[in-house]
């Protein structure tokens, strides 16, 4: 086999090995400091669904203020003032509404991404999701490894029993880091919380138990559409914020004072 082979395979394994390193060192800031601050649900709904979670859980925040109402077709609007808030996320979310918007428009404008981009860095310094910068190099290398290891024993000239061992040789970090381009960007602190508060907070059957409306977002941002489908559903409906709008939706009978009650008045 020759050696330029070698060089290729080897290069792989670097590459592979450096691009785990970076995403392993993502984390350790929460690993090191013993058990995490639970964030508020803003930021838990962005470290479950991204961006969109995190718009999704500042609109229900603001609808129960009555600061926002769903538009027509599919929209949200503003309703009025923020009311009295001064969570970053909920507010640029507000700012951003200067008409109605669907919510995949909203979460691109600029009022709301950048609400939504410097929580996410304060998530980054907390260890519960990897830096991009961070992020981006560790796929960039991880997507050099499947190349080096199939086109560099062609590129060096292998062939025959040669070029089998190469491709055998260089399978194992092609898959590893097939395997580690799947990785979220969050880090395993962060999944760890997620899943405890899970557990902790059940989704409830009935949306009559629950008449906190802070834990009405906490479970939006625990669980998505099916808390949006069982506490709001009128305004996740009209307003386009469920991902997959269920056609029996509109046929669920109420279970509290009005069509989005959930011992609360939304």
């Amino acid at each position: 086999m020759p050696t330029g082979t070698w060089w290729f395979i080897g290069a792989a394994w670097g590459g592979l090995l450096l691009a785990a390193l970076l995403l392993r060192s993502g984390g350790t800031r929460s690993a090191e400091g013993g058990t995490v601050d639970v964030p508020p649900p803003q930021a838990l709904a962005l470290l479950r669904g991204g961006r969109r979670a995190a718009v999704t859980v500042a609109l229900v925040a603001l609808h129960q203020r009555g600061a926002v109402a769903a538009g027509r077709k599919h929209t949200i609007r503003a309703n009025g003032g923020p009311g009295r808030t001064r969570d970053p996320v909920q507010l640029g979310v507000h700012r951003a509404l200067h008409r109605a918007l669907a919510l995949g428009v909203l979460t691109q404008r600029p009022e709301a991404r950048r609400a939504v981009d410097a929580l996410r860095g304060e998530l980054c310094g907390a260890g519960l999701l990897r830096p991009p910068e961070q992020l981006w190099t560790a796929r960039a290398l991880l997507g050099c490894v499947p190349l080096m290891t199939l086109v560099g024993p062609f590129a060096a000239g292998a062939s025959g029993t040669g070029l089998a061992v190469a491709l055998a040789v260089g399978a194992p970090p092609a898959v590893a880091a097939v395997a580690l381009l799947r990785l979220p960007d969050t880090t395993g602190a962060a999944r760890r919380l997620l899943a405890g508060l899970r557990e902790r907070y059940p989704l409830p059957a009935h949306r009559r138990e629950v008449t906190d409306g802070g834990l009405v977002q906490l479970y939006v941002a625990l669980y998505g559409d099916p808390a949006l489908a069982l506490f709001l559903p009128r305004f996740s409906r009209e307003g386009g914020l469920l991902d997959r709008p269920s056609e029996d939706e509109g046929n669920r009978p109420p279970a509290g004072r009005g069509p989005d009650a959930g011992g609360v008045s939304y």
